[in-house]
């Protein structure tokens, strides 16, 4: 910076203006600016604190990795486009594997593991300024299965087939993350594996580049996701692909499978457009650009729903259900995702009532039946209750409650609001938080707004308090 010399005018008057404050004793002090801090090791959701971190905001990752059937092994690089949302002398991200580089904007910076390895402390050579964009590039190779976090071991693979598929913890163990609900990003993937082999990840196929000995894969979503929806699959996969009401869908089934398993997760995956095209007439547009699915052969014992493209084990050709969960969660879930992880029932409750909700239009019981079923046949001593399912805690984030009580919350609005009001309120709620992210006080405020009701006591017995709700028509049970 360059300065000039201050004349002794100037001088003398700052003076006298200085004295004249002193005199008066309204002398002001300016606040010395604050010094760059190190980034907060997480993001402040009290289920997992060390998920996600404070004082980034990441826009895109790209991941260019490869991987090695026989070993387990995974190589690559990651490059983490990120905004700094405070003076940073230090910040970190979410990473379990053996890093061996970092650089931000091109410049080497340090690093370290820390908190039981989960975080990585990256020091660049010059301090992050808030508001400024930067460049982060971690290279690294490790055998993800070796590494655990918050007694997750989720990485899954036999010598055949790999999946990153886990909730709420996944991109750790193959991509340096923010990883938590709050920061969604653009994820661009490339993956190298042996020539022969497919690799299936989110969004739309870009491309394949086909060496003498590896493939590598180029998969890019063109909306912003949260990290653990993010996957890739790799191994030997039939792959399907077609254009439904304009919207493109790509499935892929394990040949891993026996060939009746195979052709029955087929017939599957094949619904998956026209359970896309059913979803829309309650909920509108559907969010994204692609659809699809992926059937895996490795015995995960849980569907997910990776954005655009959900994986599942193998069930049947009969299990419409299974697929109509996971696509609803594309509204409920990945499009409007969770705020913390205590409003996790907004996306499980949610998808459990559109499976309801579907048999009741598909020539099955009323979502209303349904309701009075559970009701019915749950007794008010049962586990059942005792979950506050705006709440449920770090142990209960996936209990049963929170999926079909959750479900019998919004049947019970619906009875307690009427059928016109609740899906206004539903498309509301889909429309206001549209890409962004929802808690239940927001979801509860907006349903006392479009409907014009006091729902406080509805949502105190329903969310906030364990026990059966008494079955009353305030509860939406009279």
């Amino acid at each position: 910076m360059t300065t000039r010399p201050v004349s002794r005018t100037l001088l003398a008057s700052a003076t006298a203006a200085v004295l004249t404050i002193g005199l008066t004793g309204a002398a002001a002090t300016a606040e010395a600016p604050l010094a760059p801090a190190d980034g907060a090791p997480g993001i402040g959701d009290p289920y997992w604190p060390l998920d996600g971190n404070g004082g980034i905001d990441v826009s895109s990752y790209r991941i260019r990795n490869s991987y090695a059937f026989d070993s387990r092994r995974l190589a690559g690089r990651t490059r983490v486009e990120l905004t700094a949302t405070s003076d940073l002398r230090s910040f970190s991200l979410d990473f379990l594997l053996d890093v061996s580089q970092v650089s931000v904007d091109g410049e080497a910076a340090g690093f370290t593991k820390t908190d039981g390895d989960h975080e990585l402390r990256i020091t660049p050579a010059q301090p992050l300024a808030a508001g400024t964009d930067h460049v982060v590039v971690v290279r690294y190779a490790d055998h993800p299965a070796s590494h655990s976090y918050a007694g997750e071991t989720n990485w899954l693979a036999n010598g055949r087939e790999v999946v990153a598929m886990n909730e709420p913890h996944m991109a750790p163990w193959w991509f340096p993350s923010n990883d938590h609900p709050q920061d969604k990003a653009i994820v661009d993937v490339r993956i190298r594996v042996p020539k022969g082999r497919e690799v299936v990840s989110n969004g739309e196929l870009k491309g394949r580049r086909v060496g003498k000995r590896s493939t590598t894969w180029h998969w890019r979503a063109d909306e912003p996701m949260v990290p653990y929806l993010a996957f890739f699959a790799a191994g030997d996969f039939t792959i399907e692909k077609g254009v439904h009401r304009g919207l493109p869908w790509l499935v892929a089934v394990s040949q891993g499978l026996g060939r009746a398993d195979e052709e029955a997760s087929m017939r599957l995956m094949r619904r998956t457009p026209m359970v896309v095209a059913g979803l829309e007439k309650d909920l509108g547009t559907y969010p994204f650009s692609v659809v699809g699915g992926l059937t895996t052969s490795l015995d995960v014992g849980f569907a997910l729903e990776n954005q655009t493209r959900p994986t599942y084990p193998a069930v049947g050709s009969s299990y419409t259900s299974l697929v109509v969960h996971e696509l609803a969660h594309q509204w409920f879930g990945d499009d409007v995702a969770v705020q913390q992880w205590r409003d996790i029932w907004l996306n499980e409750g949610f998808a459990t009532f559109m499976e309801w909700r579907w048999a009741e239009t598909h020539g099955g019981r009323t979502a209303a039946q349904t309701l009075k079923d559970y009701y019915s046949n749950v007794s008010a001593s049962s586990d059942f209750w005792d979950v506050v399912v705006a709440d449920p805690g770090a142990d209960k984030v996936f209990d049963d409650s929170v999926y079909g009580r959750g479900a019998m919350t919004l049947q019970a609005l619906r009875n307690r609001v009427g059928n016109e009001v609740f899906w206004r309120i539903l498309r509301s709620w889909l429309r206001e938080q549209r890409g962004g992210n929802g808690s239940t006080e927001e979801l509860e405020a907006l349903a006392a707004r479009v409907s014009g009701q006091d729902l406080s006591s509805f949502f105190t017995a329903w969310l906030h308090t364990p026990g059966k709700p008494a079955a009353t028509a305030d509860n939406g049970l009279g």
